[in-house]
């Protein structure tokens, strides 16, 4: 099996009323990926989980935050349309107080922005994908 990929970004500046598109395929075997937004890996806004195997609900979307190192309360979304094997388009919007995720079948996804970040300085994109576009705009 391919190893995970991971992009991690530094030093972005992304703020309400921006968005980013990420593209790519799920991998034949995978597990699960993930799309964090936030300051670093201990304080992320928005932890976007799809998993493809979990003990509980199977194929399910899960979302977080972590402040300092500490999980918050999931949110678990039972509809996930990405699906091993298959290319997608996801798209993240930051709407200030919420973020928004795009799924390809037009499913949207609400999560709150629970700390409140006005300005997003990280992103990471790891897992069982191969990335073939990242566009912020």
């Amino acid at each position: 099996m391919a190893m995970p990929m991971e992009l991690e970004l530094k030093h972005v500046e992304l703020r309400a009323g921006d968005q980013f598109k990420v593209q790519g395929r799920i991998m034949d075997a995978a597990e699960r990926f993930q799309i964090d937004l936030g300051c670093d890996e201990d304080d992320l806004a928005l932890h976007f989980n799809p998993r493809f195997n979990d003990d509980t609900d199977g194929t399910v979307l899960v979302c977080n935050s972590k402040i300092a190192g500490c999980w918050g309360d999931e949110k678990r979304e039972i509809h996930n349309p990405l699906q091993r094997g298959s290319t997608f388009k996801i798209v993240l919007k930051l709407m200030g107080d919420m973020f928004e995720v795009e799924m390809p079948d037009g499913q949207e996804i609400m999560f709150p922005n629970r700390e409140g970040l006005d300005v997003i300085t990280y992103i990471r994109i790891k897992g069982d994908l191969k990335l073939t576009s990242f566009k912020i705009y």
